[in-house]
């Protein structure tokens, strides 16, 4: 009887093919033509290659990559050893990475080797394990999902890998290597990974243990309510073992430490919010991990830039970091919540500022919001001129507003550069498609709200002088004299970047933070909620969780 078996040793992954004396003489025999006979020897193609044909049809790189090497292995020959370990090795990390394991099957592989008794059989297994390969590859390299099709809000470009190439560096000596550097190489990829190592654990082990059963709690209150949020910060992590039942300074503290991991005012009261951010549980945390994970597979291992800005969206911050640290920080307002004003993802490059801006307003706002404003009252908000499509200032007196609707409106409204623009008197520019930019606002009450969701899509910057200062700075040895020099004139003018600044406007709802912790965002946008499910259903299984 033909037997084939496969064995592990543990986590390493290592695997072994063991196989029988008539059996390494088969495959070895099926190796051999398929390696050293052309597609068509003495007029007819071999079994083995028929096989990988008509497996390989549907997907025309893998069917040219295997007709322009004849038809040789490349998993299944007795050569290929040390490929289809390496392989099969890291195949067995899609679990740990939170990826769909359906698509690259290990048991379902191994079963075929065990049930191959043919050459044709061997030539689909050939394909399978190539068809499983490229799925890999694509998905740890650049995500599982195609974020375009998750949520509209989501514009993130996604550079997928080319399978010729990826077939091609299966066929070096480097493979190893090729596969080692397949996923993010950043350092939030890695602390993400061990945070979701730590949360199945955590999971396995029945959770963060009773949740916190007050509405809140402050410093000197004692009791029941009190050791629940002693004991919550204690699994968290955020405070040494304790056997207090009061609220000292010490869990005052530690409260302090969660609320700015966690995006919530930073006052050492245990509030409603806190006290709901602390009862999450550690299933709802590996959901956002393994959401934040794919994110980040997503934006692959291009060069954020060694000085990039970094505007996580459901933190309501934006960053500058230089070489990896953060140095400079400012609050933002972000789009509101509803379809038309969601602040969309992506990655640009900043070119210039515009100091005195004037505010073209985008046409959704013009048709939906002012137009029926403009109807009741044709001086209703005055502050903006119409302009027509010769780029006339066009006087109201002359419009008869009642006589358009949102489909024929014929003209656009501006507001010229004032101390009430909606712009302020700064915006940070590059340019896109979905017209979207960094920019003052007059509303400077809003910054001092926990959550910031206010504008109709664009960056709305709470310190913005001080951040045209810190870009131009590289540039100018007098950067805020620079920048006042501009502002003065009251007119509308543009200041270049030297140097082009990247930056990415991206949505984390867990996100490694400055103080070595894992901090977590409410998913403002829902965003992330979209995500996981796909990722379920794609066949993300995550240890503990039935969905």
């Amino acid at each position: 009887m033909v037997r084939t078996e496969w064995g592990s040793t543990g986590m390493s992954g290592v695997m072994t093919f063991a196989m029988d004396r008539r059996r390494a003489l088969f495959l070895m025999s099926a190796a051999v033509t398929a390696v050293s006979a052309p597609a068509w020897a003495g007029g007819l193609i071999s079994a083995f290659a028929q096989a990988v044909s008509a497996a390989a049809q549907d997907d025309e790189s893998l069917a040219a990559f295997y007709r322009e090497r004849s038809y040789a292995t490349l998993w299944t020959g007795v050569t290929d050893q040390t490929r289809r370990q390496s392989l099969l090795t890291a195949f067995d990390t899609a679990q740990a990475h939170g990826l769909p394991t359906v698509r690259y099957d290990v048991s379902a592989l191994r079963d075929q080797f065990a049930a191959a008794q043919t050459e044709g059989d061997i030539g689909r297994l050939e394909v399978a394990m190539s068809k499983a390969y490229l799925a890999f590859v694509r998905d740890l390299s650049s995500g599982a999902l195609e974020p375009k099709s998750i949520e509209s809000g989501i514009k993130r470009e996604v550079v997928r890998p080319d399978p010729a190439m990826v077939l091609f560096a299966a066929s070096q000596d480097e493979f190893d290597g090729f596969l080692a550097a397949l996923p993010p190489a950043s350092p939030e990829y890695a602390r993400l990974m061990k945070e979701k190592f730590a949360l199945e654990a955590i999971i396995a082990a029945g959770g963060y243990g009773p949740k916190v059963l007050a509405s809140a709690l402050a410093q000197g209150d004692t009791g029941a309510a009190v050791v629940q949020l002693r004991d919550r910060l204690v699994t968290l992590g955020y405070l040494a073992r304790s056997f207090t039942q009061a609220y000292d300074a010490n869990i005052a503290e530690a409260v302090q430490r969660f609320q700015l991991d966690h995006g919530l005012a930073a006052d050492g009261k245990a509030e409603e919010r806190t006290i709901a951010a602390l009862n999450v549980d550690a299933d709802a945390r590996l959901k956002s991990v393994v959401v934040a994970m794919e994110r980040l597979r997503w934006m692959g291992n291009a060069p954020r830039g060694a000085r990039h800005i970094w505007v996580n969206q459901p933190s309501f911050f934006a960053r500058v970091v230089d070489d990896g640290k953060v140095t400079f920080k400012t609050r933002v307002v972000i789009g509101k919540i509803g379809k038309d004003f969601e602040s969309p993802e992506f990655s640009d490059r900043m070119e210039f500022m515009v100091v005195n801006p004037s505010w073209s307003v985008p046409r959704s706002i013009t048709v939906k919001e002012y137009l029926p404003m403009m109807k009741r009252n044709a001086n209703a908000q005055g502050q903006l001129q119409v302009i027509d499509r010769a780029g006339r200032v066009v006087p109201r007196s002359a419009i008869n507003f009642a006589a358009y609707t949102p489909q024929n409106f014929p003209f656009a409204l501006r507001q010229p550069p004032s101390d009430g623009n909606a712009l302020g008197k700064v915006k940070f520019m590059f340019p896109n498609e979905h017209n979207i930019y960094l920019h003052d606002t007059p509303s400077k009450s809003l910054f001092d709200k926990e959550e910031r969701a206010f504008s109709h899509g664009c960056i709305r910057v709470g310190a913005p002088f001080d951040l045209a200062y810190f870009l131009l700075a590289p540039q100018s040895d007098d950067p805020q004299g620079l920048f006042k020099s501009y502002l003065s004139t009251g007119r509308e003018s543009v200041l270049n970047f030297v140097t082009p600044i990247p930056v990415h406007l991206v949505y984390f709802t867990a996100w490694p933070t400055e103080q070595g912790m894992i901090g977590y965002l409410n998913d403002v946008y829902g965003r992330d909620a979209l995500i996981s499910k796909a990722l379920t259903e794609a066949g993300v299984v995550l240890p503990g969780l039935q969905s």
